[in-house]
């Protein structure tokens, strides 16, 4: 993958194309990444006794490493970089 934690990457398609941020979790396997503030998603929580009224929670979900490249902090566009080695 092209991508690790903690880069900051630009969203190159999708609902999301435009939106920058910070890759929070990768996972290799499956090529997908999740990046903070990025494809949101309303999850509902059932009421339990800490939250007797149940809840709704945005959370991120995983889109694929190839919607996504590294930005360049001084154009603030995308960039591309050699693939890392692991």
């Amino acid at each position: 993958m092209h991508v690790r934690t903690g880069d900051q990457v630009i969203v190159i398609s999708g609902n999301d194309k435009g939106t920058t941020g910070e890759v929070v979790r990768a996972m290799p396997t499956k090529d997908r990444i999740v990046v903070g503030g990025v494809n949101l998603r309303w999850k509902h929580r059932k009421p339990t006794q800490q939250t007797p009224q149940g809840e709704r929670v945005q959370i991120e979900c995983p889109i694929h490493v190839s919607n996504v490249m590294h930005l360049d902090p001084k154009t603030g566009k995308g960039v591309r970089r050699r693939p890392v080695q692991e």
